[in-house]
């Protein structure tokens, strides 16, 4: 939980912490002229430091500076960063690192983080590069300077008053007053938010401008370009309603093919399902036929041998009655020659006429039947060919074909009784087959009938693959007209998907392909686009809107940190002037008991630019605590507040002061301690280092500030480097510094009882 000084300041309660200590220990290494590694723990209360001049005891008031944030040199009592690191002596080589650590008790959760314990490191090499880490996590500067604001801790205010720097109060500015005041009150945190919620608008209102200035450059650019693409945009609309157009008559072409293709393929399954069970049925009938081929009588393989010789029969028959006919015919002829006796038969003729008749007798011997065929007509063939003239050779060859005529006409006999016998034979045999036949033409006519019945439904399915392959033209089609417009059909596929699809009657198909026709010819009407001007015309829009958000992004995060800017303020400035009243109070009172009498107040300043306000106003006067915004215009009123400053308004008894320049430096030295016992009873910080500022008192008033400081150290704990013997004896535990012949400084502790 965090715990702001604005809570306090806001609830009028302030937390004091006397029951317990907040600062624990102190640790150096190699810091200036701590070479080797020194402890300071405090059990709380009141600190001393004493030792010589020169032992290092300011050191130890430069390191808890350092720790807290501060980043001059020049305020660490140096020339430049690398002065902070031991620099060596003639016996003590110098150092390449300083270090200093500061550990807290954090049970009672004042600082706003959730440990127990809180260690601040912070450490510096000589390439001049710092380290920063909070419970061993290494963090930035930026991150310890706001951790310490929250617990109304830094390097700006009173926590830490330097040697020569008790009339610090007195000398600084009135706005450095301020600035001392708003850290002990735990306000400095929010000035660090406002100054960087300032950064960031100060930032963000050069980017504004800048912003502002691109969209003024770019604006009368975008203006042209708009004139030149006017007439694309029209185009943009037309091919918008084109493809409107195109979704809802495509897609409702492609819902007709597969509604088609929808209701066929059921219809093909259908019958697929119905030409497996005829399968089915036709398998079974087969497998009826052929156990009934299977029960044949035992007659067959005789009426299949009978059959087989009477074929042998027939072939013999058939071709013995084709040889005697072509005899026949050749002896008629050669009856015609010889009785004409005008047939100058050469004996190249006759030659070719035995070739003949020696073809057709070579046919004969080719068959097993004839084997004394083919004796008796070599014989023959022998005589024709031997014979020379041509007239007996005439006569001789017709007696010779009518002799080889009777002896096939003598083969046709035997054949002829052999055939009757083979048909009685088989007229026997078959007796025994009617029924046979009778059931297997049965079964035989069921498996045909089964076939056809198969064959109609494959041509019912041939009819339907044609009405897919219909469709699937159609698709194909329609695929190409998509492909010509540089769509796709998933497109319209897509489209048929979407809820707003409605299918589209005949005569509205017909209107919408005339409105695409006509959207079609718009477009061509109005030509091609110049690519190069539409995508720069697109370009500067899309960078101009770019800009137009940017700017409203910018505005309104510049307005966010005015708000945020004036909140702060609210709160700085309503915590200040509530706490001033009450610091007033106990300043008054502590002047009082420094001085023996006297007065003392704060009050704020109104700076130059404040004073003519006041003056129109009627020239208010007697308005120092409260807000200026109660006298001012709100516009005017935030310059003020920016400038008010703390001024101081005194006077002591038995003395005139005209000024703080007239003070001398013990009274100086008083009024700023004055103040700061006032701060601190309204807002007591964790601890309070103070390094001799009770050197410029005297006797009475050294007692004065050890009673006070003793009195103080039940709520804040005090680190005092001091030469002064009240403040030590009112201490809880002291250090002593000192630095031998090696230039190093050495801790000697004692707890006094």
């Amino acid at each position: 939980m965090e715990i702001s000084g604005w809570h306090y300041l806001v609830s009028g309660v302030f937390l004091f912490y006397n029951s317990y200590m907040l600062l624990k220990r102190l640790e150096l290494i190699g810091f200036k002229s701590f070479a080797d590694k020194s402890v300071f723990d405090f059990p709380g209360g009141i600190a001393a430091v004493v030792g010589p001049n020169g032992s290092g005891k300011s050191n130890i008031i430069d390191a808890i500076r350092w720790i807290l944030g501060e980043r001059e040199a020049k305020n660490l009592r140096g020339g430049k960063a690398e002065d902070l690191i031991f620099a060596g002596t003639p016996k003590r080589p110098r150092m390449g690192m300083a270090q200093a650590t500061i550990i807290f008790d954090n049970s009672s959760g004042f600082f706003p983080v959730d440990f127990n314990e809180v260690s601040i490191i912070r450490r510096i090499g000589r390439d001049g590069n710092s380290q920063y880490f909070l419970n061993k996590a290494e963090v930035r500067l930026k991150d310890i300077i706001d951790f310490f604001a929250k617990v109304r801790l830094g390097t700006r205010g009173l926590s830490i008053i330097n040697q020569g720097s008790s009339d610090l109060f007195v000398r600084v500015t009135p706005q450095e007053r301020r600035a001392m005041i708003e850290e002990i009150l735990g306000l400095r945190q929010y000035q660090l938010k406002k100054h960087e919620a300032e950064r960031k608008l100060k930032n963000t209102s050069i980017n504004i401008e800048k912003v502002r200035a691109m969209i003024e450059e770019i604006e009368p650019h975008l203006r042209f370009l708009k004139r030149q693409t006017s007439k694309w945009e029209k185009l943009a609309d037309v091919e918008k309603e084109l493809k409107e157009s195109e979704n809802i008559y495509f897609s409702n072409k492609l819902k007709e093919i597969h509604g088609g293709l929808e209701k066929v393929n059921p219809e093909i399954k259908k019958i697929d399902a119905e030409i497996s069970v005829k399968n089915n049925e036709l398998e079974e009938l087969k497998k009826t036929l052929e156990k009934v081929e299977s029960g044949q009588p035992k007659q067959k393989d005789q009426i299949i041998e009978i059959r087989k010789k009477k074929g042998e029969f027939f072939n013999q028959r058939s071709e013995i009655e084709r040889e005697i006919s072509r005899l026949e015919v050749k002896i008629e002829f050669l009856h015609s020659v010889v009785a004409s006796e005008k047939v100058d038969l050469r004996a190249g003729e006759l030659m070719v006429l035995l070739g003949e008749i020696k073809e057709i007798i070579g046919n004969l011997l080719r068959e097993q039947e004839l084997e004394k065929i083919h004796g008796d007509l070599k014989i023959l063939l022998d005589k024709i060919s031997g014979a020379t003239d041509a007239s007996s050779k005439n006569k001789n060859e017709i007696g010779d074909l009518k002799a080889a005529k009777d002896v096939l006409m003598g083969k046709m006999a035997p054949i002829r009784e052999e055939l009757e016998k083979l048909s009685h034979s088989e007229e026997e045999a078959t007796k025994g087959f009617e029924h046979f036949n009778e059931e297997f033409r049965g079964v035989f006519e069921k498996v045909e009938k089964k076939k056809e019945e198969i064959m109609r439904l494959d041509n019912a399915k041939n009819k339907l693959f044609f009405e897919i392959e219909r469709f699937n033209l159609k698709k194909q089609d329609l695929e190409n007209q998509c492909s010509q417009m540089g769509r796709s059909v998933k497109d319209f596929e897509d489209f048929m998907k979407n809820q707003s699809f409605a299918p589209v009657s005949g005569e509205d198909m017909f209107s919408l392909e005339r409105r695409m026709l006509k959207l079609r010819s718009e477009v061509a009407a109005i030509g091609d686009i110049d690519q190069t001007l539409l995508t720069e015309a697109r370009e500067t829009e899309t960078r101009h809107n770019f800009l137009a958000g940017q700017l409203g992004d910018l505005e309104k995060a510049a307005g966010d940190l005015g708000t945020l800017i004036k909140e702060l303020d609210e709160k700085i400035n309503f915590g200040f002037n509530d706490s001033l009243e009450k610091i007033n109070v106990e300043f008054d009172k502590f002047f009082n008991l420094m001085f023996g009498g006297g007065k003392a107040k704060l009050f704020l300043e109104k700076p130059e630019i404040c004073k003519p306000l006041e003056e129109e106003l009627g020239g208010l006067e007697g308005q120092a605590a409260e807000p200026v915004a109660e006298i001012v215009a709100e516009e005017e009123e935030e310059e003020c507040l920016k400038q008010l400053g703390i001024e101081i308004d005194l006077s002591l008894p038995r003395k005139k002061v005209r000024g703080l320049d007239m003070l001398s430096g013990g009274e100086k030295s008083l009024v700023s301690i004055a103040a700061l016992f006032a701060l601190i009873s309204v807002s007591p910080p964790p601890f309070l280092v103070l390094d001799e500022v009770d050197a410029a008192l005297d006797e009475k008033n050294t007692k004065c500030f050890a009673d006070i400081v003793r009195d103080f150290s039940k709520k804040t704990q005090f680190i005092i480097v001091t030469h002064n013997r009240a403040t030590m004896e009112a201490s809880d535990v002291l250090y002593g510094i000192t630095m031998e012949g090696d230039g190093v400084s050495k801790v000697l502790s004692l707890k006094l009882e």
